[in-house]
């Protein structure tokens, strides 16, 4: 073949790529333009028609920013408790049900000195003696009453508040001294204030014992302790001479952090059966867990008012394809115009679709702003340091762009489709 003729053809070839590159970024200028002046042509519907979309990216950025807000206040309020804590408890026994109401090998305190002994990460230890004490109130009043022989160290683990006296110390558990801490119910209904308690006598079991403390939990738990709203705290030593037994309920232990939360229950659980019957069960429960399920339901509860979020941006959506349908009937001569121009299917498409695209993004990201706004002003005028997400953000205007391509194409196909002779017959 002649060498000119090869290079002829490969300049026209260079040629021919050149001007189709310009001529698609001319195309695409020129669509945006178009729907630039479209919408100058009609501020109000424009702005009415983004309005859908700013209210749905500003609804999904700030449930997230709720759904992030509650779950952190529900790990704040777990760890109040005191999350290096493993708790560990009888289960029970017997290979038959005969042998399981015959059978007993509860937790003793040696247990407890024994995980002390065999595991250093443990910073605080406390039995929980459980018994049921009928209390008299006065004016002949007698109420069944929890009381809780533990440590002097329960006060850490539980992270119990004193705001009245003082909680029994080592020297009080050491010394057996008949001491007990109340909770702030029991010292107004018995004694009339929390204040007036501290120092007055009562009886258990014909024992006599003197309050030295009234006490609370540092947060609601509605329910979900051992501790109820008419709750007696006595020294373990003390507890277990009213009960006539050293059996414990519970042993909690305080680890010195979290990290070894995990490994220390399975060593708690390993050093426990080995001083106990092969048949023994025991287990053990631990915060961390409640806080990867705690999590969990938030996440899930987050997801579920995304979802709901987002029906706001589906609605939004429909009306971007009902206003884009009257634009396009409104706009049928204009369409043919440019098809007798030389406007393929393709432009024609393409400049509808531009259109609701940047509809929806415009909407998008000024609902972006919307929905920052608030919690960013949160955290700016207040104390209150309320989480944001900026994976919201980006879902949020992602979803806008495909809720303006979803949309948008019915009413860019109907637009393309039309016949060019009947569009400029069209009055």
């Amino acid at each position: 073949m002649n060498p000119t003729l090869q290079t002829d053809q490969a300049r026209e070839r260079s040629f021919q790529q050149t001007l189709l590159s310009a001529r698609r970024t001319m195309l695409l200028s020129e669509i945006l333009r178009l729907a630039v002046d479209s919408f100058r042509a009609a501020k109000m519907r424009f702005a009415l028609t983004a309005l859908g979309m700013v209210i749905g990216t500003a609804s999904v950025i700030l449930v997230v920013t709720i759904g992030m807000t509650g779950k952190n206040y529900v790990q704040q309020e777990l760890e109040k408790i005191e999350t290096n804590s493993v708790e560990l408890e009888y289960a029970g026994g017997g290979a038959t049900a005969a042998e399981r109401v015959l059978y007993n090998d509860s937790l003793t305190i040696d247990d407890e000195k024994a995980v002390q002994a065999q595991l250093p990460g443990v910073r605080y230890a406390s039995p929980v003696l459980e018994l049921h004490e009928r209390i008299s109130f006065g004016e002949g009043v007698v109420k069944d009453t929890l009381v809780l022989g533990v440590s002097p160290q329960y006060q850490n683990i539980r992270n119990l508040l004193v705001p009245v006296g003082r909680f029994f110390d080592d020297q009080d558990d050491s010394a057996h001294i008949k001491c007990a801490v109340v909770t702030e119910p029991f010292a107004r209904e018995r004694f009339g204030s929390a204040d007036a308690a501290v120092g007055q006598t009562f009886e258990i079991s014909g024992m006599p014992f003197t309050i030295i403390g009234v006490f609370r939990e540092s947060f609601d738990d509605m329910g979900n302790s051992e501790i109820q709203d008419q709750t007696i705290l006595l020294p373990y030593s003390v507890a277990r001479f009213v009960a006539g037994s050293e059996d414990v309920k519970q042993i909690y232990f305080s680890m010195r952090s979290m990290d070894e939360v995990t490994d220390a229950a399975k060593e708690i659980l390993r050093i426990v059966q080995a001083r106990h019957r092969p048949d023994s069960v025991y287990r053990t429960q631990t915060l961390k867990e409640m806080l990867r399920i705690a999590g969990e339901i938030a996440n899930a509860l987050t997801a579920v008012l995304v979802l709901v979020a987002a029906v706001t941006l589906a609605v939004g959506g429909v009306g971007i394809m009902n206003i884009m349908l009257a634009n396009v009937r409104a706009r049928v001569r204009e369409i043919g115009i440019r098809k007798a121009l030389g406007a393929t299917y393709r432009e024609i498409k393409l400049q509808f679709l531009a259109e609701a695209v940047i509809i929806s993004l415009i909407g998008g990201i000024v609902g972006s702003i919307v929905g920052l706004a608030l919690p960013l002003s949160i955290r700016l005028f207040t104390d209150y340091d309320l989480p944001i997400s900026t994976w919201s953000v980006v879902i949020a205007l992602t979803s806008a762009t495909l809720v303006g391509v979803i949309f948008g194409t019915v009413p860019a196909t109907r637009a393309a489709q039309l016949d060019p002779v009947e569009a400029l017959k069209y009055e």
